[in-house]
């Protein structure tokens, strides 16, 4: 491990065990809001890959319900989503369980976020590149559109961050996320996967996976 990496490593250590510290009331409200409107469990678990591609265990909070009979789970998010939910996704609170992930080493503070195990095989060795690095929980296509840019453009701005990746850059992104978070820019509540996903990697089935 270079210097610049154990710096990062140390940041991610520190901010995530200070977050989570910080923001223990705040877990423990949403823990709750999300049993009593949502249902158990309160976190949507997932495998996805990591540096490497190796594979961890992402957490997060559930923001939308189970379907009912005779609903197919990979209609958009906007049939299951709830109120609850939609403003845990809109204020990114639905994200604070990664700070557990962050702290254990599988994901950083900054980086590209993790997708689904199943685009490993689909990416071109320019956007496998993304995997050079941990997933983050929020990175540089998080603050350059976020959900309202194209899977392409999405791959191009996490490759740009391996390339250009240093703790002033992480500082920057983290101080956006903050901004964004606040605001709510870049989210869309229910918007469809398969409106941004224009190299074709997503199939119903792997909706099916992605829904939380």
């Amino acid at each position: 491990m270079n210097g610049r990496a154990f710096l990062k490593r140390v940041v991610d250590v520190v901010g995530s065990a200070a977050a989570i510290v910080a923001f223990a009331p705040v877990l423990g409200i949403v823990g709750v809001l999300v049993a009593r409107d949502i249902g158990r469990p309160i976190f949507f678990r997932q495998r996805r890959p990591g540096r490497g591609g190796g594979s961890f265990t992402m957490i997060k909070f559930r923001t939308m319900r189970e379907p009912v009979a005779g609903e197919a789970r990979f209609l958009s998010d906007a049939d299951r989503l709830t109120p609850l939910g939609a403003f845990l996704r809109k204020s990114s609170l639905d994200e604070l369980p990664e700070l557990l992930n962050v702290l254990r080493g599988e994901m950083s503070l900054v980086g590209p976020r993790p997708l689904l195990e199943s685009y490993l095989s689909k990416y071109t060795p320019e956007q496998a590149r993304r995997h050079e690095v941990r997933p983050g929980i929020t990175g540089w296509a998080q603050v350059n559109g976020r959900q309202n840019i194209p899977f392409s453009k999405r791959l191009q701005l996490d490759v740009w961050y391996v390339e250009h990746q240093s703790l002033w850059l992480d500082l920057r992104i983290l101080l956006t996320t903050i901004r964004i978070a606040v605001f709510g820019d870049g989210v869309e509540s229910g918007q469809a996967l398969t409106d941004v996903d224009d190299l074709g990697f997503f199939t119903n089935e792997e909706k099916n996976a992605q829904s939380g």
